[in-house]
């Protein structure tokens, strides 16, 4: 008996195994005028498939400007709410509700509440990884690609709270000499790198360089060649001379660095447990079978009180308009 959608997250409908799902999906985005947004964080077959693929600002920018009726959201939860914030009479579906955020889930927008009641004088910048109670609850909301030049377009004397990454604010803290107020979340792929186990790769691959998202562990990003947002760091892979790169962050990117510059190697970085690589298992709940379904049937979609997402949207207003 098939489980219902409120217990798995997603239509638990079986897809005929006969079915080429390339084709059917492709058929039903133009029966729907609908649009497959992806993060680089996703499976292969399902960045192939994607209309748009990108990191967080990106996503944010394309959600914003589509034409689309549907837009389907293969990433996480607070991915597909951002789209529904930006576009509140379109119909906004993710593959399966259950696909979530460590970091989001760090940060209960009813602690927080309490914490920012505690600093009143703090302007309050949120990582665009966090649900939209906390983007409610902020004054302007960042992406790692654009968290440098959000702080500095502030004045220097400026007291700032920054949520929810503690290691994405400390490293934004170390670019800019700021002494910025830190939430203490963090995002479990980036903080299960290990050193040890880095630093005995790069004594076996001399010619390697390491470069490193953000949100890693400061140990990390101090060894590291470069550091920079999912998309800083796919075009830093294209554009270096370098031929071997060890990738700090989720594996998913390397389907696009590989693409990019087929003739390079790309290792992914080892995290500090028994897996080979860094995989989000938020992301990878999302499947092609899952988005056929979620086309097909337009279900799970995101729903949102207006009053939620109108405070949510003040904040993103704000950065979009910075970051133009």
């Amino acid at each position: 008996m098939n489980q219902t959608l409120e217990e798995v997250g997603y239509l638990d409908i079986e897809v005929d195994p006969t079915l080429d799902l390339f084709a059917e999906i492709e058929k039903l985005k133009k029966e729907k005028n609908a649009v497959i947004l992806a993060h680089y964080y996703q499976e292969p077959d399902i960045q192939d498939i994607a209309d748009y693929i990108g990191d967080s600002l990106g996503l944010a920018r394309s959600a914003a400007k589509t034409d689309a009726d549907i837009i389907v959201f293969a990433g996480v939860h607070f991915m597909a709410e951002t789209a529904k914030i930006l576009n509140p009479t379109k119909k906004v579906l993710i593959p399966d509700l259950k696909a979530g955020c460590s970091l989001s889930d760090s940060c209960p927008p009813d602690l927080f509440r309490k914490f920012k009641e505690q600093h009143p004088d703090h302007t309050i910048i949120s990582y665009i990884n966090c649900s939209a109670g906390i983007k409610a609850l902020s004054d302007i909301i960042c992406t790692s690609s654009n968290a440098k030049d959000i702080v500095d377009s502030l004045p220097i004397d400026e007291k700032i709270i920054f949520a929810p990454d503690k290691n994405l604010g400390a490293y934004i803290n170390k670019v800019t000499g700021r002494d910025m107020l830190l939430w203490n979340g963090t995002c479990m792929v980036h903080e299960l790198f290990s050193l040890e186990k880095i630093t005995k790769l790069k004594t076996r691959h001399p010619e390697a360089k390491l470069i490193a998202h953000p949100e890693c562990e400061e140990a990390v990003l101090r060894i590291a060649d470069f550091v920079g947002s999912t998309t800083a760091l796919l075009e830093y892979t294209q554009k270096d001379s370098c031929d071997t790169f060890i990738v700090a962050t989720e594996s998913g990117i390397l389907h696009k660095m590989i693409q990019g510059s087929p003739s390079k190697t790309f290792i992914a970085a080892p995290p500090d447990n028994a897996c080979a690589c860094n995989d989000c298992p938020h992301m990878k709940r999302n499947t092609l079978e899952k988005i056929y379904v979620c086309l097909k049937y337009e279900q799970p979609e995101i729903l949102m009180e207006e009053s939620l997402r109108l405070a949510a949207k003040k904040p993103m207003d704000r950065m979009l308009e910075i970051s133009k």
